[in-house]
């Protein structure tokens, strides 16, 4: 079986800067991690993974993004596919989900794709859903874990708000899976990383994608993001400390009616 893995290199939480011109995330020079989902998702199909299959991880984005998709065989992925091209700039899930799907075109024959369910720089959970849609196959989302795979059939522990869910589907399908509390990402040993560098490496632009030009990038993009901010620090709290309930109650009432809530 082929299984294909979408990841997505994202910057480290603790240090996103915004170019208050474009209102977009500064990725350049941007100390940056592979997207947990994604690892989450990529793990998944480690483990059922048996000798003669393959996993092939595909990513878009800059050339730094190859430290990510380096980790990922070094995880125990077989082949990296970098897509990265100025075309591709400024896509919003759409031209990226795009994007991911002419790869996976080229690429051929596949049985499984396996994406993260969100990136924790965007949280939009729309990519996965939206390559699905393009290619016109099933999907099963908020995957916890693949409970069996069977021929051409895999079932799957699925969260939902009330708890969980089995789930079976027909292949080829694709998957989003949300990493429940008990995941513990693997840190892949030193004689792994050195092998990841002799694994199968490439670099797709544009012009290796084929397709239509307009729908990639920022030209392909059906929306806009606006403004991306931090929010603003909140502001101390105010404790009320009186000597009893009712007096408590009362200076409450005075904060809340001089600011003017009630």
């Amino acid at each position: 079986m082929r299984f294909i893995v979408c990841v997505k290199q994202v910057p480290d939480t603790t240090e996103i800067k915004v170019d208050p011109e474009t209102n977009t995330l500064i990725r350049e020079g941007v100390p940056s991690i592979l997207n947990p989902f994604d690892q989450f998702a990529l793990e998944e199909a480690i483990k059922i993974k048996q000798v003669d299959d393959e996993i092939i991880v595909i990513s878009m984005g800059p050339p730094q993004a190859k430290k990510a998709l380096l980790k990922c065989l070094a995880l125990g992925a077989d082949k990296a596919i970098l897509l990265t091209d100025r075309a591709f700039a400024g896509a919003d899930t759409w031209a990226t989900s795009y994007t991911l799907t002419q790869c996976i075109k080229k690429i051929g024959d596949f049985n499984i794709i396996f994406c993260g369910l969100q990136a924790i720089d965007g949280d939009t959970a729309q990519v996965g859903p939206e390559i699905a849609a393009q290619l016109g196959i099933p999907q099963i989302t908020y995957v916890e874990s693949i409970e069996k795979l069977e021929g051409k059939r895999l079932t799957a522990k699925v969260q939902t708000d009330e708890g969980y869910k089995i789930v079976e589907a027909r292949l080829p399908l694709l998957i989003t899976g949300i990493t429940p509390s008990s995941f513990e990402p693997t840190n892949p040993p030193m004689m792994s990383i050195m092998k990841a560098n002799k694994k199968s490496f490439s670099t797709w632009d544009v012009e290796e994608l084929g397709g239509e030009k307009d729908n990639y990038g920022l030209s392909g993009s059906l929306t806009e993001v606006i403004k991306v901010y931090s929010p603003p620090a909140r502001q101390q709290g105010v404790i009320i400390d009186e000597e009893t309930p009712e007096a408590a109650v009362q200076k409450l009432i005075d904060l809340l009616s001089k600011d003017k809530v009630i």
